[in-house]
């Protein structure tokens, strides 16, 4: 699906919705969701509990609609499925039957996947059930260890949402501002890797911060590119650095200096 703008509403375990909330109030401020725009939002786990069911994934669903004012949802992700099995979330009255129950009801229009692991996310895509996924902090200038799952989703149609481009922040505020990748501390290696990133994009004249969003906006395999916002005014902002001037220079410039094809989150999922 093609759309000039999109919503991409993430229900982080610390905000219980409130994003949701503040887009619903946004949406029906404006008279409802612009023709243009594509809402899309995560059916999760209960995060008291656990509990990873079909039902809880079909009460998730219900909650979204009540908060976001609407009755029907354009694409739905179930929502970091390492915290179940695989045989749930595809089997009988699972999460993955739930969503597709709704979407024969009109309740939601397309249903995709959204997670950590690469070879779990690999293996959800290829079993033609989905029709996007969203990987995060796996695609970046520091770290290109989503290579496989980029190629696997190109092959069978699958649209790719490249999330957190600036590896959860070092690639926005500069490493020495911000020494954290993935939502760990960084490593010398990549550290050190960054600082040389920032160094030659000065040297071109370019935002470290603008050289990492174009590096995700250029790869035709991905779809969206998914930025998180703090302020209002990191929309225009945002905008500024995609509309950058890049010489094409400055790609191989970088790539001397290497990268990371390491999931940068193993030790989590282990």
């Amino acid at each position: 699906m093609k759309a000039r703008s999109a919503f991409w509403i993430r229900l982080h375990p610390d905000g219980l919705g409130e994003s949701e909330r503040r887009i619903g109030k946004a949406i029906q401020a404006n008279g409802g969701l612009p023709a243009d725009y594509v809402l899309a939002t995560k059916a999760d786990r209960d995060l008291m509990t656990g509990d990873f069911s079909g039902e809880q994934i079909k009460r998730s669903v219900e909650e979204s609609l009540e908060r976001l004012g609407l009755d029907r949802l354009q694409y739905v992700y179930i929502h970091d499925p390492e915290h179940t099995t695989f045989e749930n979330v595809m089997g009988p009255g699972g999460p993955l039957a739930v969503l597709q129950e709704l979407q024969d009801e009109g309740v939601i229009d397309h249903i995709g996947i959204s997670g950590g692991p690469i070879d779990m996310l690999i293996r959800y895509v290829e079993t033609g059930a989905f029709t996007a996924v969203e990987t995060h902090n796996r695609y970046t200038l520091l770290n290109r260890a989503d290579e496989p799952l980029l190629d696997v989703a190109s092959r069978m149609g699958v649209a790719v949402i490249n999330a957190a481009p600036y590896g959860s922040g070092i690639l926005a505020k500069g490493p020495d501002a911000y020494g954290r990748y993935a939502y760990s501390e960084a490593s010398s290696v990549v550290l050190e890797r960054a600082r040389s990133f920032a160094k030659v994009c000065q040297e071109f004249n370019v935002p470290l911060a603008a050289a990492a969003l174009q590096f995700s906006l250029r790869d035709p395999r991905i779809a969206s590119t998914v930025v998180g916002m703090s302020k209002p005014e990191r929309v225009a902002q945002t905008v500024e650095l995609a509309n950058c001037p890049i010489a094409p220079e400055l790609w191989p410039a970088l790539d001397a200096f290497g990268y990371d094809r390491g999931d940068p989150e193993a030790n989590r999922f282990a």
